[in-house]
């Protein structure tokens, strides 16, 4: 009993490790892309990027794995999701806490 015990208490464990595992690599992957994609398509210096925040968007699809973007000298947050075609869309921004659609 004592052993059936252990062996479930192991696998809720091993359940929860691997759901943290995928969200903070989906997150993680999804950051590094979009810093790239700034970077190296828009070519802004990663000294101008304030803050690149991955977060989870409870939305469809790839959708769900946003990251919010600070710029320097930019009262605007920038909202860039990775689409099934592996490129890097602006979903959309925010200025003054009013929400524009994304333009690329």
């Amino acid at each position: 009993m004592l052993k059936k015990l252990g062996i479930m208490i192991g696998i809720v464990l091993l359940l929860i490790g691997s759901v943290y595992g995928y969200i903070t690599y989906k997150k993680n992957d999804v950051k590094e892309d979009v810093l790239h994609f700034l970077t190296s398509e828009k070519k802004i210096s990663e000294e101008n990027i304030v803050t690149a925040e991955p977060f989870i968007a409870n939305l469809r699809g790839n959708k769900n794995w946003m990251v919010s973007v600070k710029l320097k000298d930019d009262s605007r947050t920038y909202y860039y999701y990775k689409n099934d075609k592996d490129e890097i869309i602006m979903e959309s921004y925010t200025e003054k806490q009013v929400e524009y659609p994304g333009i690329n």
